[in-house]
C-alpha cells in the first residue's frame, strides 16, 4: 500500500472515530467549533462562576420573569422583589450545572419549533429563555430551553431539548430544568400557619358592626352581640381557622394595594402575640394586609412574622373574606327542610 494511500485511509478512520465518539457543539460568540463526546457539560464550570450571579431571567411568549438577588435571598423584581422559593430556583441553577449534551438535532430554523427551541419572543413559542446574569449584565449562561422528551422506561433520566443561544445546532440533553416564566409558580407561597388552638380571641370589625370570638372551655363561640341566631359550627370553626395554612394567589407591595377596605380582624393568641388582618376587595378579588404584636416572649415570634408579611398585600381566596370579616348572617345555620306534607303529596298524585 503506497504512502499516500495509506495517509488516506488514516484520515478516513479518524474521521469515523471522531464521528463516533462526538460532534461539532461550539461555544456562544465563537464562530469555530470544537468536537465534545456525548456526556459532555453544556456548561463546564459553571458551578464556581454561580457565585457572582445576581439576576435569573426566564422569558416566553415575548415575556419575562426576573429573578434577583439581595441580601442573599431571590426576590421576584415583577413582584417588589417578593421572596421566592429558594429550592426551586437552587435546582434550576444546580440543573444548569449538571446538563449533558446526548444527542444532535436540529440545525433549521424551520424545524425548531418542533422541538421548542425556537425564538422565546414568538406570541405561540413554547420556548424559553434563561439567562443567568452578573453584575452590569454579564452574561453567566444562556439557554433556550424546549420540550422535555417523555420517558416511559423506568429509572431513565430526565431529558430536555435545548438550543445555545446565538448556535444553530439544537441538542438532546440529559438532565432537569424546572423552568418557568410564570410568578405564581415561584412565591414562597405561605403566610402564616397559626392552628385554631392557638387562638384565644377574635374581635372581626366591618360596617355592619363588630363580631367578637372566643371560647367556652373547649367550644368555640360567639360572644357578642348578646342577641344572635343559631350559628353553624363549622362557619365559626372557620373564623379560628383563618389563619391555619393560609397561602397567597398573588402579592404585591402594600403601597400598591388595590381595592377598598371591606374590614378588619385582631387574633390574640393564647401566648399574648397579636395578628391584626386588614381586608380589602378589588372586584370579586379579596386582598389582605398582616402585621404582628406581642410583648415578653411573643415579641420575638411577632418581629419574626412581621419580617415576612409586613409591608406587602396578599391576594387571598375570594371565600376568605367570610373567614376573616364575616357578616353575621353568614354565620347563621341553615334553615332544617320541613317535614314533606303527606296529604299535599297524596293531592299532587292524583
Amino acid at each position: 500500500m503506497n504512502r499516500n494511500l495509506r495517509t488516506t485511509l488514516l484520515l478516513a478512520i479518524a474521521g469515523a472515530i471522531a464521528l463516533i465518539a462526538g460532534w461539532q457543539f461550539g461555544t456562544p460568540g465563537q464562530t469555530g467549533q470544537m468536537a465534545v463526546a456525548p456526556g459532555t457539560l453544556v456548561f463546564p464550570g459553571l458551578a464556581t462562576k454561580l457565585q457572582d450571579a445576581e439576576r435569573v431571567t426566564i422569558t416566553t411568549k415575548g415575556r419575562t420573569l426576573t429573578l434577583v438577588r439581595k441580601d442573599g435571598i431571590w426576590g421576584i423584581a415583577e413582584r417588589g422583589g417578593y421572596r421566592a422559593q429558594q429550592d426551586r430556583l437552587r435546582e434550576l441553577l444546580t440543573g444548569l450545572t449538571e446538563l449533558r449534551v446526548t444527542e444532535q438535532r436540529t440545525s433549521d430554523p424551520e424545524q425548531y419549533d418542533r422541538l421548542g427551541v425556537g425564538d422565546p419572543n414568538k406570541p405561540t413559542t413554547t420556548a424559553q429563555l434563561v439567562r443567568v446574569l452578573g453584575a452590569q449584565d454579564r452574561v453567566i449562561a444562556e439557554l433556550v430551553v424546549g420540550h422535555r422528551r417523555v420517558r416511559t422506561a423506568g429509572n431513565v433520566p430526565e431529558s430536555i431539548y435545548i438550543r445555545r443561544v446565538g448556535e444553530a445546532q439544537s441538542w438532546l440533553a440529559e438532565g432537569r430544568l424546572p423552568v418557568d416564566a410564570d410568578p405564581q409558580l415561584w412565591f414562597e407561597r405561605e403566610i402564616t400557619n397559626i392552628r385554631k388552638e392557638q387562638v384565644a380571641t377574635i374581635v372581626s370589625t366591618r360596617a355592619e358592626g363588630m363580631l367578637e370570638f372566643g371560647k367556652d372551655g373547649e367550644t368555640l363561640v360567639l360572644k357578642a352581640p348578646a342577641e344572635q341566631p343559631k350559628l353553624d359550627e363549622y362557619r365559626v370553626e372557620d373564623v379560628f381557622r383563618a389563619l391555619d395554612s393560609l397561602t397567597l394567589t398573588d402579592v404585591k407591595p402594600a403601597a400598591e394595594q388595590p381595592g377598598e377596605k371591606v374590614g378588619s380582624a385582631i387574633y390574640t393568641l393564647t401566648d399574648g402575640m397579636t395578628v391584626t388582618v386588614t381586608v380589602f376587595r378589588a372586584d370579586v378579588d379579596v386582598w389582605a394586609q398582616f402585621q404582628a404584636a406581642g410583648e415578653g416572649e411573643a415579641k420575638a415570634k411577632a418581629e419574626a412574622l412581621n419580617r415576612r408579611v409586613a409591608g406587602w398585600a396578599y391576594q387571598l381566596g375570594s371565600w376568605k373574606e367570610k373567614s376573616f370579616v364575616p357578616k353575621l348572617d353568614e354565620l347563621k345555620a341553615d334553615e332544617p327542610e320541613k317535614p314533606a306534607d303527606p296529604e299535599a303529596e297524596k293531592k299532587e298524585s292524583e
